[in-house]
């Protein structure tokens, strides 16, 4: 067991009779944001950050419930560590928010317009599409495959991964989609193949006590967009939250802030 001054961790027995979540990418962003939100509604949230001194300044701005955990999407080694660390500190899984991401991995500082121009087809670098898609997909099923064991111990369980409205095929396919001029193979493909997998990962669980949805936050401003995006941090963690809870439906399976999204 970790010491728990050095990581707000109760004992297990303190917290068994709550509901455990675990946010990846939840340092700040959306994923810090709907960290609060799902502390206030009692669950113990269990803040991923690729650093443990990222999770650690996040959990002390959420205050009660919330406990850090270092998880490296994109490390297979930094996952299985994680997983050891909330099944001896918790015993437990309810809930898991793949909601690390990114959305590109060329040079910092570009704009909103350099980024969705750099993500063209016809141009854009495999490089960048390979170390953006490594985290947005295979990081997402590397670290349900790890948690699943965990999850299948709850009562009722959920996957909620943290898709886009941009994933849509059949909304990019439409040449009267306003926004379709910012699909790419770098960010936006990797949100359709995620939601290919969030579809496969519930086909396989249907018969289980795991529910699997992909929940779009909308165009939310954060640090992924520069701040350009037009909905709050509030704004933009409700239909997480409302995934996380249950509330968009049984059925729901690739949601936005509206209600269902066409694949």
């Amino acid at each position: 067991m970790t010491n728990k001054s050095e990581t707000n961790a109760a004992t297990p027995a303190a917290i068994h009779d709550k509901k455990v979540a675990l946010i990846t990418g939840a340092n700040r962003g959306i994923g810090l944001q709907v960290a609060k939100e799902l502390a206030g509604h009692g669950f113990s949230v269990v803040i991923g950050a690729r650093k443990l001194e990222s999770a650690k300044e996040a959990v002390a701005e959420v205050g009660a419930n919330a406990y850090p955990v270092a998880i490296d999407v994109t490390n297979n080694d930094s996952i299985t560590a994680a997983a050891a660390h909330i099944t001896a500190e918790f015993g437990r899984l309810d809930l898991l928010v793949n909601n690390a991401g990114i959305a590109h991995a060329g040079a910092p500082g570009r704009t909103l317009e350099e980024i969705l121009a750099s993500g063209k087809a016809v141009s854009a670098s495999l490089d960048e599409v390979r170390e953006v898609w490594e985290t947005n997909v295979f990081g997402v099923l590397a670290v349900s495959q790890a948690f699943l064991p965990l999850l299948r111990q709850a009562p009722s369980a959920r996957i909620v991964n943290v898709s886009s409205g941009m994933a849509s095929l059949t909304l990019n396919s439409d040449p009267s989609f306003p926004f379709r001029g910012g699909f790419g193979v770098v960010y936006g493909a990797s949100k359709t193949a995620l939601n290919a997998i969030t579809l496969s990962l519930a086909m396989d669980l249907e018969s289980t006590n795991i529910k699997v949805e992909a929940a779009s936050p909308g165009f939310t401003a954060t640090a992924m967009n520069n701040f350009q995006g037009t909905d709050s941090l509030e704004e933009g963690s409700r239909n997480i939250v409302r995934a996380a809870l249950g509330e968009n439906g049984p059925e729901s399976i690739f949601s936005g802030s509206e209600g269902a999204y066409p694949w």
